[in-house]
This record gives C-alpha cells, structure tokens and sequence, in this order.
C-alpha cells in the first residue's frame, strides 16, 4: 500500500515538472516574439520620427517657394496693329503691320509697405543701328507707404497726368491706337526720373506731387520745341532744369473721376545757348463719367511756352482736346466714337489745327485679351482716312 502511494506521488511530481519545463518553453518563446515586435515597433517609430522630419523640411521649402512666389511677380502687355490709311493730299498709302510693343513687367514686395516695379518695352519687334524700334526701360522705381495717407516712391516712373499715362494696357482703352491728343501734347508715354509723393487727403480725393527731370527740346529744325521730341527717357537725360509736377483727382462719386495737372520746368532747353530760355508750363484736366455700360471721357491739355524763338515757329501755344463716349453691351462687346483736335503751333496765324475721328469696335475675348477695329478720318491742316485693325492682351 506504502509503494503504491509512492509511486502516485512520484508520477504527479514528474507531470508536474513536465508542464512547469514546457510553461518555461512557451514562456521564453512569448518572450521571443514580444522582443521582435518592440524591434519592429522600435523600427517603424525611427522611419516614422524620419519621415515627420522630412514632412516638416519639404512643407518649409514649399512655404518659403510659396512666399517667395506671391512677393515677386511677373506680367506685361503687348499689341499687334495693322494700319490702312491713304493720304489725300500726296495720294499716298499706308499699309503696315507692326508687333508696336512688347512690354514685360517685374515687381516685388520687401514687405507690406516696401515694394519695387518696372517695366521694359521693346517697340516695333526690332531695335539697334537702322531697325525701326526701341528698347526702353519706362518704369524702375521703389514705393513706400509711410502711413495709410502718405506714400512715397523714388526712381523712374510714369508722370502723373492725362488718362492713359499710366493706364495704358490694350484692353483698358478704345480704338487701335491711342489718341492722338495725349500723344502729341502731353505727351504720353511719358515718364522721367525723380521723386513723387502720393497724399490721400479724404475718401475719393488724393494729392500728388513730383519733381523730376525735365524735357530737352530741339531748338533748331523741324522738331524744334516740340513737345514730344523733347523726351529725354532718363537715358543720360541733361538735369541742368528740373521739373515740378502736381496733381488733384477725385473719385469720390462712384463712376466718376475728376483730374487735374499743372507742370512747369524753368527752361525746356535745358539751357542751351544762343536762344532764349524757354520756361514752359502744362495745364490738363479730364473727366471719366460711367454708368451702366455708359461712359464718356474728356480731355484738354495745353502747353505755355516762353521765348522768341519758340514764338517765332507758333510754338509757343501748343493745345488739343478730345471727347470719347462708348458703350459697352456686355462682356465681350463695346462700341465707341472719338473726335479729337490738337495743335502742336497753336500759336502760329495759320490754320495748323489738325481733326481727327475714330468710330470702332472692340471684342474682348477675355477680360485681358482684346480685338480691335476702327474707322479713321483726320482733317484740318492734314487730310486722310482709313481703318486699323488690332489685337492686344495683358496679364
């Protein structure tokens, strides 16, 4: 009875110790796979800390590149004409198609009060020794904003007078070409070198006020003290006169705009010698009026010239004016009239006043690119007529 007990106990002992050995087996063998998992867990948490790191690096670089997008920009303008017009005195014609400019713009904002712009043009596709065009840089000037009512800029820029100065893009005008008022008067494009202030006195009504270089007319031959032939373009331009330049405008009224400009230079010679000097003033004023796809504009311009030399060539006065009513249908259409007359020797006895009248059409196939088709009839001391045709666009 005693051998048959010992031997039960020894039996349970042995199963015992069997399933404690293979508890410790499964035990270590538990342990094996957790340890593989923390390696693997271990492993997937360094990728994961590496590709966080990368995220954040390549989120950096697109946040810069985006800042660096939006601080700098680029646009421009251009417009291609064909030109139809017959002489009616020579009997001659004019039958040309010209890429008249090509213009390119760069700006950049150093902050929110600090900002450069520019401008380069070339005209009529090609320029240098004996091709017809240009290359011109037309504006390079640093703008500041001292305070929400002062605004300061230094450089090249556009003179503050007439309509299309500075808004002059194709699809923000009428007619092929511009008109010929603010061309031979103001005479636009005209830009100079120098430093503006912009003052914003009252909702809808601004102040501005330059002093810059000036012009330099011929005082011999036909473009003797013309006005346009006078542009120095800031090309090694003579500084022996500067000019003083002051603007009102109002746009208080929403439609309208009001504006007016007064310059005078000391001497538009630039003190050349053996002629008189020839302190010359600008008076222009214009008016914008629009409603309902309704708009007129209106312009008078006038030169003051000192001298006898300039008075001996009836330059002395030289003046012009024009009125423009249009209408616009809708997005793509609008129709337009314009009669203008100017006198570049309003001073002169002789009837020297030249007429012009452009009825046309544009097409605007988008907000920026624009198709272009007008009648053309000039009179007075010139005697032609014709169409033009063009096609512009900005961006």
């Amino acid at each position: 009875m005693m051998m048959k007990k010992t031997l039960i106990a020894t039996a349970l002992v042995g199963l015992f110790a069997s399933q404690t050995a293979f508890a410790s087996e499964e035990t270590q063998e538990l342990r094996k796979v957790i340890e593989q998992q923390q390696k693997v867990l271990q492993d997937l948490e360094r990728r994961l800390e590496a590709t966080e790191t990368r995220v954040e690096k390549t989120a950096d670089v697109v946040e810069e590149v985006a800042e660096s997008k939006s601080a700098t920009t680029i646009g421009g303008y251009g417009e291609l004409h064909y030109n139809n017009i017959t002489d009616n005195k020579s009997g001659s014609d004019k039958k040309s198609i010209d890429f008249h400019r090509f213009v390119l713009f760069f700006g950049h904002e150093f902050s929110e009060k600090t900002r450069f712009f520019s401008e380069v043009e070339l005209e009529h596709s090609l320029s240098g020794d004996g091709k017809p065009g240009e290359v011109e840089l037309e504006q390079a000037y640093i703008e500041h904003d001292f305070s929400e009512m002062f605004t300061g800029k230094a450089g090249l820029f556009l003179m503050p007078v007439g309509i299309i100065n500075e808004t002059h893009e194709p699809p923000a005008f009428y007619g092929v070409e511009r008109n010929p008022v603010e061309k031979n008067i103001l005479p636009a494009t005209w830009w100079e070198a120098g430093a503006a202030l912009n003052v914003k006195a009252a909702p809808g009504l601004a102040f501005d006020g330059a002093v810059t270089s000036g012009l330099e007319v011929a005082t011999e031959g036909s473009k003797a003290y013309n006005i346009r032939s006078g542009r120095q373009k800031v090309a090694k331009a003579n500084a022996s006169d500067l000019a003083y330049t002051a603007r009102a405008k109002y746009t208080g009224v929403p439609g309208l705009e009001l504006a007016a400009t007064a310059q005078y230079q000391a001497d538009i010679t630039q003190s050349a010698g053996g002629v008189d000097t020839a302190s010359a003033t600008l008076l222009t004023a214009h008016a914008i009026y629009s409603i309902q796809g309704f708009t007129v504009k209106a312009l008078y311009a006038q030169w003051d010239i000192d001298g006898n030399e300039a008075e001996a060539l009836g330059r002395d006065e030289q003046n012009g004016w024009y009125i423009e009513p249009s209408y616009r249908f809708n997005e793509s259409f609008g129709l337009f009239a314009r009669y203008n007359e100017y006198d570049n020797e309003a001073g002169n006895s002789e009837d020297t006043k030249i007429e012009q009248t452009n009825v046309g059409i544009n097409y605007w196939l988008h907000e920026n690119v624009v198709f272009k088709a007008d009648y053309e009839k000039v009179g007075g001391a010139k005697d032609s007529d014709g169409f033009n045709l063009g096609v512009g666009y900005q961006f």
